[in-house]
C-alpha cells in the first residue's frame, strides 16, 4: 500500500471507557479503518489528562481512573481520511478530532532482516 508524500494525520482524543455498540470505541474506530483500507492505525494509552469537562482522568494509584485518555493516530492521503470522517461522525459521541496535514518520510513494512535486529 502507498501513501503519499503529502498525507493527512488525523488525530482522536476519547477516553477509554467509550463505547460503539458491543465494542470499546477505540477498538471500533480501528476496526473500521482497516474495513474502509486505511494505511493504519495506532492506539495511544494515555496516563493522565483531561478534556471539555476539565475532569482529571490520571492512572496513579492512589487516584485511579477506569477512564484513561486514547489518542488514535491515522495517517493517510486526504481523500482517504475524509472519506472516513462520516463513519467516524457516527461513532462518536464525544471527543476531540483533528486533521492536520504532514509529509510521510517513509512508509514500508520492515525487512525480515530488521525485525531480527
Amino acid at each position: 500500500m502507498q501513501i503519499p508524500e503529502e498525507a493527512v494525520l488525523l488525530r482522536i482524543f476519547i477516553g477509554e471507557s467509550d463505547r460503539w455498540e458491543q465494542h470499546s470505541l477505540y477498538e471500533a474506530i480501528v476496526i473500521k479503518a482497516r474495513e474502509r483500507h486505511l494505511a493504519g492505525a495506532t492506539v495511544l494509552r494515555g496516563p493522565m489528562g483531561f478534556g471539555a469537562a476539565s475532569r482529571i482522568h490520571t492512572a496513579r494509584i492512589l487516584r485511579l481512573s477506569l477512564d484513561l485518555p486514547i489518542v488514535i493516530e491515522i495517517v493517510d492521503s486526504a481523500e482517504k481520511v475524509n472519506s472516513f470522517l462520516p463513519d467516524l461522525e457516527q461513532m462518536m459521541g464525544g471527543g476531540l478530532v483533528t486533521l492536520e496535514q504532514v509529509k510521510v518520510l517513509h512508509y514500508r513494512e520492515g525487512s525480515p532482516r530488521a525485525r531480527e535486529a
